[in-house]
């Protein structure tokens, strides 16, 4: 019986040598890299795709080594059906255990891009395109749906003027509704309620100052004239005059070569301020917070003109005949 004892006792404690020396292994092999090249590699997880077939992708790419461990570890850790799909960066200097933390995690590779203040729906379109985010007739297709904009809250056919302007991070393969959805949320989160309300107090909806501030935001070449400019919208708008703005004419052409002509300016469209009388209907770009805030607090000014001196500045005029004298100095000069 003794025997019996002491045999299921070395027994006992033979298994749990071998299973203290396995943890022990599987611990130095968590933090121990497969080499020191810190050099990313892409490395691509497909959904569906098992344990096992990543283990083995990632050994074969040189990320890890000993996939048997790997996946030992994986699911010691409670990670193996936590792996999430995407497009990672990944090195073999980095330990097993942080390459199963960033992909259970899904901290998948982003792209960057940057949205520049005035850039209208096909040049966002074209960034998109250019950053491998998707295509630009997918991304239009989604930006020019009335019924996404109305779930989202947007009262417009597009998504024209509320596609913020800044630098974002998108993962690989994002649809261009997720890329729509953040670039309005971060517009909401700009245009607060504060602004709301002073809105209100303007008489004017929200999708009138962001079609203002588009406006406001292509006419301007400095910063500092952004309520000046607005000023002269505001008071035209105050006085039933025509908006006379070049920018929203080429916005409404369908191919415009860069030369605006006479022709271009009596050219009826929906956007044509120098045949319409008041906004256009809608936006004719992304304004940045900047011509948002001055289409809100424009400039306490007499001014109903402005020319381009050409030196991406303005001459302001309160009146058609001195208007006309800056036109002569800035424009017709030889």
């Amino acid at each position: 019986m003794n025997k019996i004892k002491t045999f299921f006792l070395i027994s006992a404690f033979i298994s749990f040598s071998a299973l203290s020396c396995l943890f022990l292994d599987l611990l130095v092999y968590a933090d121990k890299s497969a080499n020191a090249d810190n050099s990313k590699k892409v490395i691509v997880i497909l959904p569906g795709q098992n344990l096992s077939t990543i283990a083995n992708y990632l050994d074969y790419t040189g990320i890890i080594k000993n996939p048997v461990k790997f996946k030992l570890l994986a699911r010691i850790k409670g990670c193996d059906k936590k792996i999430k799909a995407g497009e990672y960066l990944l090195s073999s200097s980095m330990p097993p255990i942080k390459i199963l933390e960033t992909i259970a995690s899904g901290k998948v590779r982003l792209y960057k891009i940057t949205i520049p203040e005035g850039y209208n729906l096909k040049q966002v379109a074209s960034i998109i395109s250019k950053a491998k985010l998707g295509t630009k007739e997918d991304f239009l297709k989604a930006a020019t749906d009335s019924s996404f904009a109305c779930k989202q809250g947007i009262n417009a056919e597009t998504f024209e003027g509320y596609l913020f302007p800044e630098t974002y991070y998108f993962p690989k393969n994002i649809t261009p509704e997720k890329i729509i959805a953040t670039m309005v949320e971060r517009f909401r989160s700009i245009f607060n309620r504060k602004w709301e309300k002073r809105a209100k107090d303007l008489n004017l909806s929200i999708h009138q100052v962001v079609t203002l501030a588009s406006i406001i935001e292509k006419e301007t070449g400095v910063s500092f004239e952004r309520p000046v400019i607005s000023s002269v919208f505001h008071n035209r708008l105050k006085k039933r005059m025509r908006l006379e703005s070049d920018p929203t004419v080429i916005y409404g052409l369908k191919n415009f070569d860069g030369n605006i002509t006479r022709k271009h300016l009596a050219t009826q469209t929906p956007y044509n301020t120098y045949t319409i009388t008041g906004l256009p209907p809608g936006p004719i770009a992304n304004p940045g917070s900047k011509a948002l805030k001055a289409a809100l607090y424009p400039a306490d000014t007499d001014f109903l003109y402005f020319v381009s001196k050409k030196d991406r500045t303005h001459k302001f005029s309160m009146n058609i005949k001195d208007h006309n004298k800056a036109v002569k100095k800035y424009q017709l000069r030889k």
